[in-house]
């Protein structure tokens, strides 16, 4: 591919699509094609994410100055086009979202009592799809899996709660729990519940507290 290309579709195609599926849905990682998505998280943060990577995490660094092979402009645009193009600000402008993020959240910092809260908001909103324990149920899969959660960050658990997987039938925030919509403290209890499910993995480095 030239060093120059602007094109969004090439871009996307040689260095997203593999993650993120061919349209911005149906892959392995978080659809991008996601109007709620590209409206909760912040344009710098977006950005960042495609230049910077997720240090300990799945995303790859893309920037030049990381050894990647986009250049500012490129990385400008594909930020860019990703909202213009799979946004729908209409849609979403009168919806009251929970914040993107709640700071950190790392294993660092353990909360016993966030935990136990967040284990009860998970057998209410999440144990019908992934099961009583976390470990699969009849419409979702593991999410305590000890691979699973040493490659997915603190944000991106947070993320899945407040945004779903709508590629994959997993409802947002609003759709999980018979009581309604999830609160900002229920979302961050149930994040802090997943997060000490983590067990160190053989091989890999202890999490830290930056993950975006």
């Amino acid at each position: 591919m030239p060093s120059g290309a602007t094109s969004f579709t090439l871009l996307y195609g040689r260095y997203c699509a593999g993650c993120h599926g061919a349209d911005g849905r149906l892959g392995a990682a978080r659809p991008l094609n996601d109007p709620l998505y590209l409206t909760l998280i912040p344009p710098e943060r977006l950005r960042t994410i495609i230049a910077h990577g997720v240090p300990g995490g799945m995303a790859h660094a893309f920037a030049t100055s990381e050894g990647g092979p986009l250049s500012e402009d490129q990385i400008d645009g594909l930020a860019r086009d990703m909202v213009a193009r799979w946004s729908r600000p209409g849609e979403i402008k009168d919806l009251p979202l929970p914040p993107y993020s709640a700071g950190d959240l790392s294993p660092g910092r353990p909360d016993p009592e966030g935990a136990a809260r967040g284990m009860a908001v998970y057998a209410a909103a999440c144990a019908g799809c992934h099961g009583a324990q976390g470990k699969g149920g009849p419409k979702g899969g593991e999410v305590v899996d000890a691979a699973y959660l040493a490659l997915v960050s603190d944000q991106a658990l947070r993320t899945a709660v407040i945004a779903g997987r709508p590629d994959l039938g997993m409802p947002d925030w609003r759709g999980g729990a018979a009581g309604g919509p999830l609160t900002p403290q229920q979302i961050s209890d149930v994040v802090t519940w997943l997060i000490a499910q983590r067990r160190q993995v053989p091989g890999r480095l202890a999490l830290g507290g930056d993950r975006r």
